[in-house]
């Protein structure tokens, strides 16, 4: 694999099953830090409601994410596209929001391994270059944490940034 420095010949192949439990219809409180740049510390907490659904067999599945309530926004939608690719057996995974004027970010690629989803990439914000990492744990049939964190020293370390704590509405999936 081209773009899999985080994998190893041990870790399971990535399957068009990986992200069923995300299907649906979910409720999300989100916390996220204000400046991921800056040193504040400062976390803004909203709610969020998302739609996930596959796409072509399984191969890939796309989730809308409508915060209405944004913080400095009047109103924030994005879209992820995940897409596995099976040749590669690793899934990619792409971000378009409000926020970025609908630009696709760059993806970050992963598979999940003894329950946890781990995606890594990188990518330019404001002029720097920075490393994405995505990560999928707690995963229940009603419940799942997402977390989005951004590594400034390529790699060595990780800092949190934005949390997703999702929940399904009653009665739904």
């Amino acid at each position: 694999m081209s773009d899999s420095s985080t994998e190893s010949a041990t870790s399971p192949a990535a399957t068009p099953h990986d992200f069923d439990f995300l299907f649906g219809s979910w409720r999300i409180h989100n916390r996220r830090l204000d400046d991921p740049f800056g040193d504040s510390g400062s976390w803004s907490e909203f709610e969020a409601q998302s739609e996930a659904y596959p796409i072509l067999g399984r191969l890939g599945n796309v989730q809308h994410f409508d915060a209405p309530q944004f913080p400095g926004r009047s109103g924030f939608q994005a879209y992820a596209l995940r897409l596995l690719d099976a040749e590669d057996e690793i899934w990619r995974i792409w971000w378009a929001s409000t926020a970025g004027g609908g630009r696709l970010d760059s993806p970050v690629l992963g598979r999940f391994r003894d329950g946890v989803g781990q995606f890594d990439g990188k990518d330019v914000i404001d002029g720097r270059e920075i490393g994405v990492r995505f990560l999928w744990t707690e995963i229940t049939e009603t419940s799942a944490h997402w977390e989005q964190s951004f590594s400034f020293d390529g790699g060595k370390t990780f800092v949190p940034n934005w949390i997703m704590l999702h929940e399904r509405p009653r009665g739904g999936r």
